[in-house]
């Protein structure tokens, strides 16, 4: 039987808690999707839980491989060098764990097809 996949959606993080809804929204239906996955949500900065606390409550419900989205629009510093040491350092503490890091989710051309539509709206 394969482990559970572990899924983190990772924001920047914000003092007002109404801008945690949607990214908790995309949480939801990851987890409705697909039952087996494990979803935790994590932030940059600003609001709990960080990268680190999110991925150990992964570890620690089973999952061995944990797959980190960036819900960012595009590959600023925060994803190009930010995120990639956070990752280093979860392989670290976490050697028995496969981590993988996926592009910013606003770089995907279908995400960048959608906004377009949603410009276009009425």
């Amino acid at each position: 039987m394969q482990t559970p996949l572990g899924i983190v959606l990772f924001a920047h993080g914000s003092r007002d808690e109404r801008w945690r809804a949607p990214v908790e929204a995309v949480a939801r239906q990851v987890a409705a999707l697909d039952p087996t996955a494990r979803v935790a949500c994590a932030y940059l900065e600003l609001v709990a839980p960080d990268l680190r606390t999110a991925a150990q409550a992964l570890v620690a419900a089973g999952a061995r491989r944990i797959r980190i989205v960036p819900l960012f629009l595009g590959m600023g510093r925060h994803v190009r060098e930010d995120l990639p040491a956070l990752v280093d350092e979860l392989q670290a503490l976490h050697p028995d764990v496969a981590f993988s890091l996926r592009p910013a989710v606003g770089e995907d051309p279908e995400v960048i097809a959608l906004l377009a539509l949603k410009a276009l709206e009425f």
